[in-house]
């Protein structure tokens, strides 16, 4: 063997320590567990010697399996990067690790074939629970995975799987949006969204967003999507101007960044001609112009909501599936300044 190649450590295992500590597995098994307390003062100090000098770990995940539980809760996101997705995300992982879970996470990429590829592989690790925040387009697959194991649905939901969702209160939070800024003076509203593609969050926004300018008298509202055209139909949209104050309304984060690269390309200062409010509130907002108003979704409470939604399952609840919409919190900034 190489001088340099350092020497494989094979696993010590427990027939090993019983072994050596001169008593059953059985014995060990128990020192290991959660009996610990029925073993004489002696037995235990004596196996604690022969684990630590052998640098015995035992096998939790098939400590586990025995039990019929892993301890794991998978999770499985449309878009890592996504900041709203690792915000969730962090706090389902806060709020297993509070509850002795551990998360595997899978991120799809927003590819439809990786979806499947995932579902696939967090079942292939047993884990006890899944919570989803999917593409949408996999509705069977889901539908037959949620038969078999817990599942609760993050942001998204899909017509016809009878599971919780917890998300925001879009319905709200297009409501508070559309209140303040027409308390500050702006009547010509444009709402950006992500495009549509069967997502229930952005199609709840752009539903509660019409719905909204229809019983606003004297405010005027229209949706475009982002993409190569949002140039030069924002463009369009900036230069007609005679319906009064003008303001864009972003749907998310990544709409925000967008539009904000727009405005910066067009030169000016950045909301003297056009007020903006986001949905979503991020780091680098405050930091734009005189600073990006906006609406925070409650990320953290969103995370540890779904994790508890999961658990009430997991210990046997049958209760109807619920959607628990979580209000979004109004940061008022310069860019939605009062208007005459």
């Amino acid at each position: 063997m190489d001088k340099d190649q350092a020497p494989v450590r094979t696993r010590v295992t427990i027939s090993e320590v019983a072994k050596a500590a001169g008593v059953s597995k059985a014995t060990v098994s128990r020192y290991m567990g959660e009996d610990r307390q029925l073993l004489a003062e002696a037995t235990a100090a004596r196996i604690a010697a022969v684990v630590e000098r052998l640098g015995y770990r035992p096998n939790r995940m098939a400590s586990a399996l025995k039990r019929g539980r892993t301890g794991l809760i998978g999770m499985l996101l449309a878009d890592i990067r996504n900041p709203y997705s690792v915000a969730v995300m962090h706090g389902v992982e806060t709020a297993c690790r509070q509850q002795g879970y551990s998360l595997v996470v899978c991120n799809t990429d927003c590819d439809d074939d990786q979806e499947r590829t995932h579902l696939q592989a967090l079942q292939a690790y047993n884990v006890d629970g899944l919570i989803v925040n999917t593409l949408g387009h996999r509705a069977g697959e889901l539908a037959g995975l949620a038969r078999e194991l817990p599942m609760v649905l993050v942001d998204r939901q899909l017509a016809g799987l009878a599971v919780d969702l917890v998300g925001l209160d879009n319905g709200d939070a297009v409501e508070q949006a559309l209140d303040h800024l027409q308390r500050q003076g702006y009547r010509d509203i444009l709402a950006v969204t992500e495009p549509l593609d069967g997502t229930s969050s952005r199609q709840e926004r752009v539903d509660a967003f019409l719905a909204g300018i229809a019983q606003r008298p004297g405010m005027r509202g229209q949706v475009l999507e982002t993409g190569a055209q949002l140039a030069e139909q924002l463009a369009g949209f900036l230069a007609g101007a005679g319906h009064g104050p003008q303001a864009l309304f972003t749907c998310n984060g990544v709409a925000t960044l967008e539009v904000v690269r727009q405005l910066h390309a067009r030169g000016g200062q950045l909301f003297d001609q056009v007020g903006l409010l986001a949905l979503d509130e991020l780091d680098w907002y405050p930091l734009v112009g005189s600073g990006i108003t906006a609406l925070a979704q409650p990320t953290a409470e969103i995370g540890a909501a779904a994790v508890q939604c999961l658990l009430e399952r997991l210990q046997g609840s049958h209760a109807q599936a619920r959607r628990l919409g979580l209000r979004a919190r109004l940061i008022p900034r310069g860019s939605t300044r009062p208007r005459p």
